[in-house]
């Protein structure tokens, strides 16, 4: 069962981020609320606001959180809180310039992607001569390497929407509509543990051919192929699985159809180890289903990356060289999809280990087939 993080986790965390900006030339990080100073420092905030909150990190100092002084009390229960140093700033201060005081008046900061306009053109104005590159570019890979306490979560996440799936098998889908199905899963993921779902993708007939379809109104009926992609967050790691299920007996053609996406999905994953670039996942995916003269209708990625969000690097896509490394975590997700009268995607999350793949999501990748 997995366990919360620890002061020394974090401790580690933060100083191989501070390691990794120093060898990509930065003078620094600045981490801003959301998912990347949650899984440095363990400080979750609920309401990002117009107030400045800022971890600094840099080589060979103490990292620094700079907090309304009226959120210091949530700040000092993080589990990261004695790892770091942490400043209050109150109403009426410029925290700019506070947090200007850290940092090196020409230095180069990697700085949060989902930093407010606000927060950076102020430290601009505060320091002029001072630059910023968005973490996704400047360390693409900084949570990209799961440890064994993060892969711990990803397969407990991995096993309630599983979970979820087999619950989903026994309830009806004729005759509803397919925003009542999406609400079915929303409800079983949150029944087996996920406190956020992200998406309940439910894609029946024709609509199953729009790989990211919102469940809507229409009703599905006997003879359906449904497309089904559902999951969020449990214990704050993520959880994303795809099975297509068909209402009644499919036809020769669809389970052609999901025969071929099935034996794309487990060479992809057998190409899985140590060293392979993401790309070639991706490639291996892309060469079953041309082989098979359904290439035109393979539209996306084979694969994202997962972790404190469900969508992050490492990406399974063409140009991308990166090769794999232990304990990376990413779905593979191929798909058919014909435009106009129905869609097949098969996805499990996987984690690389040093002699191949391990998959975290275990159910059935045969058509199921539902009432």
């Amino acid at each position: 069962m997995a366990t919360s993080t620890t002061r020394d986790d974090h401790e580690q965390r933060m100083g191989r981020a501070a390691a990794a900006a120093a060898e990509a030339g930065l003078a620094g990080l600045i981490v801003t609320p959301g998912p990347d100073l949650a899984w440095l420092c363990g400080y979750r905030v609920t309401a990002t606001t117009e107030r400045l909150t800022a971890l600094f990190l840099v080589p060979g100092r103490r990292p620094r959180l700079l907090v309304p002084v009226l959120e210091r009390p949530d700040a000092e229960a993080a589990a990261g809180a004695g790892a770091l140093d942490i400043s209050g700033w109150g109403d009426g201060v410029d925290p700019y310039r506070e947090l200007a005081e850290w940092l090196a008046p020409q230095g180069r900061y990697g700085v949060s992607d989902a930093t407010w306009a606000m927060h950076l053109l102020g430290l601009q104005r505060a320091l002029p001569g001072s630059g910023y590159g968005a973490l996704s570019e400047v360390l693409p890979m900084l949570r990209a390497v799961k440890d064994a306490h993060e892969v711990e979560r990803l397969a407990a996440a991995g096993a309630a929407a599983d979970a979820t799936y087999e619950d989903i098998l026994g309830l009806p889908f004729a005759g509803r509509r397919e925003r009542e199905v999406a609400a079915d899963l929303a409800r079983l993921l949150t029944e087996h543990g996920h406190s956020q779902v992200d998406f309940t993708i439910v894609g029946s007939g024709p609509n199953g051919a729009n790989p990211h379809h919102e469940a809507g109104a229409r009703y599905i009926d006997d003879g359906d192929m449904v497309v089904l992609d559902f999951g969020g967050l449990r214990d704050g790691y993520g959880s994303d699985t795809s099975r297509t299920v068909h209402v009644g007996e499919p036809t020769a053609e669809e389970r052609k159809v999901h025969d071929v996406v099935r034996a794309a999905q487990q060479a992809a994953f057998d190409a899985v180890r140590p060293g392979v670039a993401c790309q070639e996942i991706d490639r291996v995916a892309r060469r079953v289903i041309k082989s098979a003269g359904y290439g035109e209708y393979f539209i996306h990625r084979t694969g994202h990356g997962i972790g404190v969000t469900t969508h992050e690097p490492p990406y399974l896509v063409e140009g991308e060289h990166l090769p794999l490394v232990p304990g990376m975590c990413f779905s593979i997700e191929p798909g058919i999809y014909l435009p106009g009268r129905f869609g097949v995607r098969i996805e499990d999350i996987v984690t690389c280990t040093e002699t191949g793949g391990r998959r975290l999501n275990e159910t059935e990748r045969g058509m199921a087939l539902v009432r």
